[in-house]
Order: C-alpha cells, then sequence, then structure tokens
C-alpha cells in the first residue's frame, strides 16, 4: 500500500496510507517520541474507541521492508496523541507534546465554545443594528413632520390670491394712532 508522508516529527518522518481513509501507523509516531510502541498499541486496544478503529496494515517501513503495522485513522490520531502522558515520553519530545496538548485544549474550546460565540456575537450586532433602525425610524418620522408642515406651507403659499397678499400688506402698514 502506498504512503504519503503527512508530517516530520524529530526528524521520524510521519506517514499516512493514500487511499481515502487515511491509516497513519503508529510506530513512527512513538519512535519520533520515544515512547514503547508496543505500550501505545495496547493503550490503543483498551480504548473504547480507538479499538475499534485499529487495523494491522503491511507497509514499506523506513528501511525499505514490508513489515505490519497497527494503523489508525488520521482522523483519530490527534486524539490518541493527546491522551499520551507526556511524563513517559523522550526528554526531547516532552516540550512538543505538551505544546501540542496546549493546542488541542485550545482547539476543543474553540470548537465547544464557537456556536455560543457566535450567538453572543449575533447578539451584539442584532442589537446595534436595532440602535441603528430605530434611529432612522425617529429621524425618518421628524423628516415626515418637517415634510408635512412644509407641504402644508406651500399649499397656503399656492392658494394665497392677490386679495389675500393685498389685504396682508394693508394689514401691516395700518397705522395706530
Amino acid at each position: 500500500m502506498e504512503t504519503t508522508v503527512i508530517t516530520r516529527v524529530n526528524n521520524v518522518d510521519i506517514v499516512a496510507t493514500s487511499d481515502e481513509q487515511k491509516m497513519v501507523p503508529i510506530r513512527p509516531i512513538c519512535e519520533a517520541l520515544g515512547i514503547d510502541d508496543k505500550a501505545q498499541r495496547d493503550r490503543i486496544k483498551r480504548d473504547e474507541i480507538l479499538k475499534t478503529t485499529e487495523v494491522t496494515i503491511t507497509l514499506v517501513a523506513a528501511d525499505g521492508k514490508e513489515r505490519e503495522m497497527t494503523c489508525i485513522p488520521l482522523e483519530f490520531v490527534f486524539g490518541w496523541l493527546f491522551s499520551i502522558d507526556h511524563e513517559r515520553v523522550s526528554e526531547e519530545a516532552r516540550d512538543k507534546v505538551l505544546r501540542y496538548k496546549r493546542e488541542c485544549n485550545h482547539a476543543l474550546y474553540r470548537y465547544f465554545t464557537a456556536r455560543a460565540n457566535f450567538v453572543e456575537e449575533k447578539q451584539r450586532e442584532i442589537d446595534r443594528q436595532l440602535n441603528i433602525v430605530d434611529e432612522a425610524k425617529e429621524r425618518f418620522r421628524n423628516a415626515k413632520n418637517v415634510l408635512a408642515d412644509a407641504e402644508a406651507k406651500l399649499k397656503q403659499v399656492r392658494a394665497l390670491t392677490m386679495e389675500d397678499y393685498d389685504m396682508e400688506r394693508r394689514q401691516l402698514k395700518l397705522e395706530f394712532s
């Protein structure tokens, strides 16, 4: 079965099968982390979820020879790695495992809080837009009142006759003794 290098950890190529499921042998990962691969295979077999995904596949190993390797789907590798005790990895891999675990915690947090964050941000934006709409409606009502007043005055001016005009002028020019 053909494989593709998906990453390199501590100078060890980590591969996955080239098929749709992308199966990942655990031994190279264990070697890169300096942990016992047999103990990890046993852990996988005890894990309620991982044991249902584990298969043995004949793959070409790093030395070019075909070997039977315990593999799990790439989809489950991240959870398996997250469960590894950082105290059991080599000293040179410890910081990387801890960094990875922190990243996993952040990713899980973002995943599980994303909906709540979305709802919260959406509600803030709805409230902001409601304020804008309310202000626009108020300005519109005021504009309608100004328009109504202006139209009423325009109607008065249009209805004004010469006689009205003359009467107004005369009234204004009346002298009071």
